[in-house]
C-alpha cells in the first residue's frame, strides 16, 4: 500500500468520533506501530486535527473534511469503467450501488476532472442478466458475507443433478459467466459452481465458522498449488 493511501485509511479509520488505538490500526494496516506514530505525526503536523496519544490511542474531531478526491487521467477511466461494468453485469444491488458510486464520484471531483469522466467513452450491455441472475447474484453474495450454509441443486456439464449443502465463500466473473467458490460437504473440498446450473437455491437455516482448511485464502493457496477443479 503507497504511504498515500495509507494516510487516508487512517483518517477514514478515526472518522465516527471513536477513540482508536495504534495497535488495531497496525493490525488493519499491516504496519507497525512506530510506522501508525509516525503517521499520525506527519497527519497532526499537516493540520488533520487528531487528538490522542502513545498508549492511550487517537480520535479524529468533528468537522474535518477532505479534500476533493484527486485521481489521475487513468484512475478515472478506471473507475468509471468498472462501475458501469458492474451495473452491466453484477446483481441487481451492485448494480444500484455502482450506479450510486458513479454519482457521488462526479459530484465529488474537481471540474476537470469531472469532464474527463465523462468522456469515459467504455460501456456495456448485458441483455442476459435477467431480473433472475441478478438476483441470484445478490443472494449468493449476502450468504458469502453473513456465512450463510446453503442447499443447492445443482446440474453438471452432463445435465446430471445433484445435491449439494456448502459454505459460499465467493463469486467470481469469468466474463459473461458468474461462478460460486464454496467448501463443498459432499465432496468434502473447494468447488466452483456455475450460476447458471444451479437449478435451486435454499438457506439451510445456519451458519458456518472460518475453520482452517475451508477458507478463501485456502482455496488460493489450493488453487496455486494444484489448480482449480469447478463442478
Amino acid at each position: 500500500m503507497r504511504r498515500a493511501d495509507r494516510l487516508f485509511q487512517i483518517v477514514q479509520y478515526l472518522r465516527g468520533g471513536r477513540l482508536v488505538r495504534a495497535r488495531q490500526l497496525a493490525e488493519w494496516l499491516e504496519v507497525s506501530e512506530r510506522t501508525i506514530y509516525r503517521d499520525i505525526a506527519d497527519l497532526q503536523s499537516s493540520g488533520v486535527p487528531i487528538d490522542g496519544e502513545a498508549g492511550v490511542g487517537y480520535i479524529l474531531r468533528d468537522g474535518y473534511d477532505l479534500p476533493p478526491l484527486m485521481f489521475s487521467r487513468d484512475e478515472i477511466v478506471a473507475l468509471v469503467a468498472g462501475a458501469r461494468l458492474i451495473r452491466a453485469w453484477g446483481g441487481a444491488e451492485m448494480a444500484r450501488a455502482a450506479e450510486e458510486a458513479l454519482i457521488k464520484i462526479d459530484a465529488v471531483l474537481p471540474d476537470k476532472a469531472r469532464t474527463r469522466s465523462n468522456q469515459v467513452e467504455v460501456h456495456a450491455f448485458a441483455p442476459e442478466m435477467t431480473p433472475d441472475v441478478r438476483e441470484r447474484i445478490d443472494r449468493l453474495e449476502e450468504a458469502a458475507d453473513l456465512r450463510k450454509r446453503l442447499s443447492l441443486s445443482y446440474l453438471d456439464a452432463s445435465e446430471a443433478k445433484t445435491e449439494r449443502t456448502v459454505r459460499p465463500l465467493g463469486l467470481w466473473f469469468w466474463g459473461k459467466v458468474w461462478t460460486l467458490v464454496a467448501w463443498c460437504e459432499l465432496r468434502e473440498d473447494f468447488r466452483m459452481f456455475r450460476l447458471d446450473r444451479i437449478a435451486g437455491m435454499t438457506e439451510t437455516g445456519d451458519t458456518f465458522r472460518a475453520e482452517p482448511g475451508t477458507t478463501l485464502r485456502d482455496f488460493y493457496r489450493n488453487m496455486e498449488e494444484t489448480g482449480y477443479r469447478r463442478s
